[in-house]
C-alpha cells in the first residue's frame, strides 16, 4: 500500500527519495487514531524507525501550517545513544523536512560545544543529540525545552544499557508535561516499561517485530576455527565473499587496532571505528566506506546500532558479541532495505557453547562449516574471472583501440596471462586454514546443526585422539620442577597456539614431560613453538616406552619401577635389637613407682586422669598453706 498523506512537504520528500510503500513500523505509527498519542514501539534495527518517528511527529509539529515559522526554542527533541546514530538521524530528518523550512541542530559529544550553543541561540525547530551533551547544554542554559511538543527516544534500551538513565530523566523533566513522547526500542524490557510508565501518558503499544524470523534477508553462517587463526579466518572470509563493503566486529579497542593493522598489511583498504576516536575521525572513516575508498570497517559495538551503510553485504563477528541483542544489532548492519546480506560468526572451540546459546536465544538457524580454505578461494577466483558479467561491461572506443593493438602485437595466451596476473595482484592472498572438526567423528549431543549440504552434523568432536592421530613432543620440565597438568596444559596452549582438545595424553617424568598433539595441528604447532621466546622449550619427541608409559602417569605419580621416590622410609627397628640408630620413638611404657615396679593403680596409668573434687579450702580456719593441689 502507498504512504498515507501526512503533510504536503513530507509527502514530496518521500516521492523524491523513491519511497513507494511504508515498512510495517512506518505503517503502524501512521494510523489515524495514533496521530496525537504517545507511542511505545518495538521494532528491529533497519526497519525504518527514523522515518517512522519523523512522519509520526509531523502532525504535531506542523499541524495545518505549510512550513515552519521562524526558529526559536526547539519544538522536537530526538535523543540517540551514540554520535553516529544521532548524526544519521539528523541526516534522515534533514531530507524528510527539507521542504518544510525546518532548522535542525545536532548536539553530540566530540563536537564543538560552542558552535552547537551558537546554533541553538539562533533558533531551531528540531534538535538531535546524545544524552550527555544535551544535559550539558541544559545545565549551561543553552537549550530551552519549554516549547517542546515532541520528545523522541531512539534505541531507548541501548541508552539504558549504557547508563544514561539519570541523564534521560533530567532531560525529560525539563520538558512540558503535555508533550508527546515517542519511545522506540528493539525490546521492551522492565526498565523500558518503567521509564515509559513515568514519562508517557496512556501510550499505545506497537510491536512491529517479526517474532517468527529475525532478519529474513540475512544469511547466517558459523565457521569453526582454531583460536590462533582468527586473523587468517577474517582474511579468507573477506576474500571468499568479495563484497564491495564489509564490517568486522571486535570486542575491544585493542583488538580493533590490531586487526585493522593486520588487514592493511595484507592489502585490504580498511578503516576503523571505536569509542576512543574523535567525531571527525569517525565521520571520515564512514565517508571513506560510503564513497568506496575503503572496503572494510573494523569496529567495536559502537557501530552496531543505527549505522546505515549502502551495499554493506557482509558482517563478520571476529569476536563473539556479549548477548543476543548484540548479535542481532551487529548483524542488522547488513540485509537492509530489502537487500541480501551475510553474517558470519568465527567460533573457536572454546567459544562453541556460547555461540550456540546466542543463536538459540536469537532464534537463528546458522549453517556450520569450516572457514574457506586457500584452494577453495583460488577456485572461486577463477570462476569470477570466467563469469559472463566480467566480459559484459561497456568498453570505450579508446580502450578498444588499445585492445586491438595488443591483439596485433601479443598472442592470446600472453594477453590472458597478463590479465590474470594483474587481477590477482590487486587481490590479497588467502591464508592456509584448518578445520578443527572436519577430520573427527561427531559428538553425541541433543542439539544438531546443519552442514552446507543441509545434513545434520556437529561442529566439534568429543572423543579422544587415537594413536594414529597424534605426534609426540617433549617439554624440558618434569616432576623435579613440580610439573602439573593444571599449568602444563595452559602453557602448551599458549606457546603452541592450540586448545585443550588438540592435546592428547601427557606423561610426566623426573626431568621431562612428553605429550601428544593432534596431527591436524602439527604444522601450525611446530611453527608457533619455533617462533616462541618462552623459557620453557618444546621439541619433537618419540613416544615413551611401554614401561615408561606405565610409570609416567598424567597425575605425576612417581616411577616405582625405577625406584624414583620423593623420600625413603627407614625400616622400623626394635629398641632392644642392638641397633644404635632407632628410626622412630620408643613405644610408651608405664612409669615406675620409684622402687622399680610399674604402677598398678588405674588412675596412675592414665597420665591425664582427673582427681575428685575435694571442696573449696577454708583459709581462715586452716590458714594459707600454699596453692591447693589438684
Amino acid at each position: 500500500m502507498p504512504f498515507p498523506a501526512v503533510h504536503p512537504a513530507l509527502d514530496r520528500a518521500l516521492v523524491n527519495k523513491g519511497y513507494a510503500e511504508p515498512t510495517p513500523v512506518q505503517a503502524a505509527v501512521l494510523e489515524v487514531e495514533y496521530a496525537e498519542r504517545d507511542l511505545l514501539v518495538s521494532a528491529q534495527t533497519g526497519s525504518g524507525k527514523t522515518v517512522a518517528f519523523g512522519l509520526a511527529a509531523a502532525p504535531t509539529l506542523l499541524g495545518d501550517k505549510p512550513i515552519f515559522g521562524p526558529g526559536g526554542a526547539p519544538l522536537c527533541l530526538a535523543i540517540a545513544p551514540t554520535r553516529e546514530l544521532a548524526m544519521q538521524v539528523a541526516a534522515e530528518l534533514t531530507w524528510l523536512y527539507a521542504d518544510s523550512g525546518a532548522k535542525i541542530a545536532t548536539c553530540v559529544g566530540g563536537m564543538d560545544a560552542r558552535r552547537e550553543a551558537r546554533a541553538l541561540s539562533f533558533g531551531v525547530h528540531i534538535v538531535v543529540g546524545t544524552p550527555g551533551r544535551l544535559k550539558d547544554h541544559i545545565d549551561r542554559g543553552n537549550l530551552d525545552l519549554s516549547e517542546l511538543k515532541v520528545a523522541v527516544l531512539d534505541e531507548a534500551d541501548e541508552m539504558l544499557d549504557m547508563g544514561f538513565r539519570e541523564d534521560l530523566e533530567h532531560i525529560l523533566d525539563q520538558a512540558p508535561a503535555e508533550r508527546r513522547t515517542l519511545m522506540f526500542s528493539a525490546t521492551i524490557a522492565r526498565e523500558i516499561a518503567t521509564l515509559a510508565k513515568r514519562y508517557q501518558k496512556d501510550a499505545v503499544r506497537i510491536d512491529a517485530t517479526d517474532k517468527t524470523r529475525q532478519h529474513a534477508d540475512i544469511e547466517y553462517r558459523a565457521y569453526r576455527i582454531a583460536p590462533n587463526e582468527i586473523e587468517h579466518a577474517v582474511v579468507n572470509t573477506l576474500r571468499w565473499f568479495e563484497m564491495p563493503r564489509a564490517m568486522v566486529f571486535c570486542s575491544t579497542r585493542d583488538s580493533v587496532r590490531h586487526l585493522q593493522a593486520s588487514l592493511l598489511e595484507r592489502g585490504f583498504s580498511t578503516v576503523s571505528l571505536s569509542g576512543e576516536m574523535g567525531q571527525r575521525e569517525r565521520t571520515d572513516a564512514l565517508q571513506a566506506l560510503r564513497d568506496g575508498r575503503a572496503r572494510v570497517c573494523v569496529a567495536t559495538d559502537v557501530a552496531a546500532r543505527g549505522l546505515d551503510l549502502p551495499d554493506l553485504g557482509l558482517v563478520i563477528h571476529a569476536e563473539l558479541p556479549m548477548n543476543r541483542a548484540g548479535l542481532l544489532h551487529r548483524s542488522g548492519r547488513t540485509g537492509r532495505a530489502g537487500k541480501k546480506g551475510v553474517s558470519v560468526m568465527l567460533v573457536p572451540h572454546s567459544r562453541r557453547r556460547k555461540a550456540e546459546r546466542l543463536m538459540d536465544d536469537a532464534g537463528i538457524d546458522a549453517v556450520w562449516s569450516g572457514a574457506p580454505t586457500f584452494d577453495e578461494i583460488r577456485k572461486a577466483d577463477e570462476g569470477r574471472l570466467l563469469s559472463p558479467e566480467f566480459f559484459e561491461a561497456e568498453v570505450s572506443d579508446e580502450d578498444m583501440i588499445v585492445a586491438k593493438r595488443m591483439i596485433a602485437e601479443r598472442t592470446p595466451d600472453e594477453i590472458a596471462a597478463a590479465l590474470v596476473r594483474l587481477l590477482r595482484k590487486e587481490q590479497p592472498a588467502p591464508e592456509e586454514l584448518s578445520d578443527p572438526g572436519s577430520d573427527r567423528s561427531p559428538v553425541k549431543r541433543e542439539r544438531t546443526v546443519r552442514n552446507e549440504d543441509g545434513t545434520a552434523a556437529q561442529p566439534w568432536p568429543g572423543d579422544r585422539l587415537g594413536s594414529d592421530d597424534v605426534v609426540w613432543f617433549r617439554l624440558d620440565v618434569g616432576r623435579n620442577k613440580n610439573a602439573d597438568p593444571k599449568w602444563l596444559i595452559p602453557l602448551i596452549c599458549r606457546i603452541g597456539g592450540i586448545t585443550k582438545p588438540q592435546i592428547g595424553a601427557i606423561r610426566t617424568f623426573p626431568d621431562e614431560t612428553r605429550f601428544e598433539v593432534a596431527k591436524t595441528h602439527e604444522k601450525a604447532f611446530r611453527e608457533a613453538v619455533a617462533a616462541s621466546k618462552d623459557e620453557v622449550k618444546i621439541t619433537p619427541s618419540e613416544a615413551p616406552t611401554p614401561g615408561a608409559m606405565k610409570a609416567g602417569r598424567f597425575s605425576g605419580k612417581p616411577n616405582r619401577d625405577e625406584g624414583d621416590r620423593p623420600f625413603k622410609k627407614t625400616p622400623y627397628k626394635r629398641a632392644d635389637s642392638g641397633d644404635a640408630r632407632p628410626a622412630f620413638k620408643k613405644p610408651w611404657a608405664p612409669k615406675s613407682d620409684g622402687g622399680g615396679n610399674p604402677r598398678s593403680n588405674a588412675a596412675a596409668d592414665k597420665p591425664f586422669a582427673k582427681k575428685a573434687f575435694q571442696g573449696k579450702p577454708n583459709f581462715k580456719k586452716d590458714g594459707f598453706k600454699g596453692k591447693p593441689k589438684g
